[in-house]
């Protein structure tokens, strides 16, 4: 028998990987039977984080990934919640026009795609909020879909109320576990090295042989889609719509804000934002336009001296990573092989 040297090799899973993929089963499982326990109060406050959650890790995957950033993501915020009153007006179930509104603003990002990429930074940000703007004034002009006062979703109204809430937080549930696994297995697979070249030089990336194109608009219409189908949710926990609300720039700021805090470039700072962002919204939400500036205020010191967020202060201080998406060499080792001739 001889050995042969088998070369270094780059492991993208192991140990991390199958521990994070367990701990997310039984999490989502254990969510999942949160309505039998808790009344009707926590589960609605547990939809909020849910769609929160899921707009700011769309947001991040722009920004945090492919250094796309966007001030214009309430454009699918908004068509996504039309989008389930318009599959409700033809007689589709609400909670099936969620999963239709996400595809719907995919395939409504593509071709506006083509568009916002031919802007760059300042402009790109500008853009996407002038796209937004666009989008907006064409549902005002749909007087099926209430014009500019909107409309109420009534095929939900004949439900019973406790019924309702739980649908409504299975499927907020859902679409966050949805948006977390697909933001988890696009960043680590070729697409994700791909984003990570982009971000830090994009001419460069391109020298080497990145399809940046094809990259930015898979992200592109992945986050779209990530954030109909939080806009889905929204209309169908609020049961009603208005385009002033669903397609105003303050999802943007809340996206924006949650994923600085949380911390930008992870998948857990996003999860992390939402939560505390969720926590202060039911506690402080009465106070009206206060608690918005205080937690203005407390954005700027942790965008100062805190710029990997929160999750990036535990990050440096722990090795705990709930997401391992980092790619390590695994140094070569002999290996036995049959008897040469």
């Amino acid at each position: 028998m001889s050995a042969v040297q088998q070369g270094p090799a780059v492991e993208r899973g192991g140990r991390p990987a199958r521990y994070t993929a367990g701990g997310g089963v039984v999490l989502v499982a254990a969510l999942a039977y949160l309505p039998y326990l808790v009344d009707t109060g926590v589960t609605q406050a547990m939809v909020v984080f849910f769609y929160l959650a899921a707009m700011a890790l769309m947001w991040n995957l722009l920004a945090g990934y492919a250094g796309l950033v966007s001030v214009g993501q309430q454009a699918y915020v908004g068509l996504g919640a039309y989008a389930v009153l318009q599959f409700s007006n033809w007689g589709v179930a609400p909670f099936l026009g969620v999963w239709l509104a996400a595809l719907a603003c995919a395939v409504i990002a593509l071709p506006t795609s083509f568009a916002a990429f031919r802007l760059r930074a300042d402009y790109f940000a500008v853009g996407t909020w002038a796209i937004a703007e666009v989008y907006h004034l064409l549902v005002i002009q749909d007087s099926s879909l209430g014009g500019g006062s909107g409309s109420a979703l009534t095929t939900l109204s004949g439900i019973d109320p406790v019924l309702r809430d739980a649908e409504t937080y299975w499927t907020a549930l859902a679409v966050a576990a949805v948006c977390v696994l697909g933001c988890f297995l696009l960043l680590r697979g070729r697409v994700g090295l791909a984003l990570t070249a982009i971000r830090d030089d994009e001419t460069a990336a391109g020298s080497a042989g990145v399809r940046v194109g094809p990259a930015k608009r898979t992200v592109y219409l992945a986050a779209a889609a990530g954030c109909g189908a939080a806009g889905g949710v929204v209309i169908v926990s609020q049961l009603n719509v208005a385009p002033d609300s669903a397609f105003s720039v303050q999802w943007s700021a809340s996206m924006i804000f949650i994923v600085l805090l949380g911390g930008i470039g992870t998948l857990e700072g996003p999860l992390l934002g939402a939560a505390l962002f969720t926590v202060v919204q039911q506690y402080f939400g009465a106070d009206g336009a206060w608690y918005l500036i205080v937690l203005g205020a407390a954005c700027v010191p942790v965008a100062v001296w805190l710029p990997r967020g929160l999750w990036g202060v535990v990050a440096r201080a722990t090795p705990l990573r709930v997401f391992p998406l980092a790619r390590r060499v695994r140094a070569a080792s002999p290996t036995a092989a049959g008897p040469g001739r």
